[in-house]
């Protein structure tokens, strides 16, 4: 039987071996809802790195990235966007190759990534995302983002959500999924307002991007599945 886990924050994920897993990144306030919007979008990949002078490197290549890089919710001054799944319009990414640094999203990403394969999750392709898993027989790893290393309430619900879907198909979850999956139980009737206590929910807030916030609380909005191939999150071909 294959293990349906979850690592609830960043700290943790060097207590799993990782090469035994399919990893999913989860950050849902705002960069994987963003990455997958802008993938479902047509960019036709994102490059994730860990650090705004990696991003910021990228200018000096002479080739037409856009450059997106976010601390503390905010864009860093002199890059064309932040995180906001508002910026990752069909207009603004199709075609294009976007190079993406976050506060929590990407240091996750980069530590998992000994991992078999790197997905991406979201509210947004929630649906398409379990459908595929279900397929896999493999080790799953959900990795929630959290906020600066420490727990958040709305990676793990959203971890939850995902093992409420993978209840019939055969995975064993740890004591993380089952938690994760209890406090789904509790929230699922309206995640919207369950989400209104979050930390990270008002820290947003405060900087007046409340739509943002809506936004990456819907279900199912996209099915792209992004897919990380060597440096670059692709879409997947399923």
């Amino acid at each position: 039987m294959n293990q349906l886990s979850v690592c609830l924050s960043p700290a943790l994920i060097p207590l799993y071996n990782v090469e035994e897993y399919i990893v999913v990144i989860i950050d849902i306030f705002r960069a994987t809802s963003s990455i997958c919007l802008g993938i479902e979008n047509g960019a036709e990949a994102i490059i994730p790195v860990s650090q705004v002078e990696e991003c910021a490197a990228y200018r000096e290549s002479g080739l037409n990235y856009l450059l997106a890089a976010e601390r503390d919710g905010k864009v860093v001054e002199g890059f064309d966007f932040g995180n906001s799944p508002f910026s990752y319009t069909k207009e603004k990414v199709a075609g294009k190759t976007v190079v993406l640094t976050t506060t929590n999203g990407t240091h996750a990403l980069h530590l998992s990534r000994g991992a078999k394969k790197i997905v991406i999750g979201s509210f947004l392709n929630l649906s398409s995302l379990c459908n595929w898993l279900k397929t896999q027989h493999e080790n799953i790893l959900l990795v929630c983002a959290g906020w600066k290393n420490n727990f958040n309430l709305e990676d793990t619900l959203f971890a939850g959500a995902v093992v409420d879907r993978l209840a019939d198909f055969g995975f064993k979850p740890d004591d993380a999924a089952i938690a994760a999956n209890d406090l789904y139980q509790v929230g699922k009737a309206d995640i919207n307002q369950y989400l209104k206590k979050t930390s990270h929910r008002e820290r947003l807030e405060k900087l007046g991007i409340e739509k943002d916030i809506e936004f990456c609380l819907q279900v199912d909005l996209t099915t792209a599945i992004p897919v990380l191939d060597d440096d670059k999150l692709v879409k997947m071909v399923v």
